[in-house]
């Protein structure tokens, strides 16, 4: 049985499509759409976990990930 975990996607634009990143273990990707991004990301993060050894998943795991907006002064 497949276990599921939750973790963090951010997605930006970039010049003629989105960059798709998880922070929590620095693997990116990247698609035409954000739906292509997303799925992009699902994909190199499940392949991640089924190829890598335990220790690389502990020692690249970032447990402590903080999101959040900023207000700033500008001009």
């Amino acid at each position: 049985m497949r276990k599921t975990k939750q973790i963090t996607a951010i997605i930006e634009r970039e010049e003629k499509g989105y960059v798709s990143l998880c922070p929590e273990f620095d693997i990116a990707s990247q698609g035409d759409t954000i739906e292509e991004a997303r799925s992009n990301l699902v994909e190199a993060l499940e392949l991640f976990f089924e190829t890598a050894d335990p220790s690389e998943v502990q020692d690249r795991l970032i447990t402590e990930v903080f999101i959040t907006r900023l207000e700033i002064s500008v001009g």
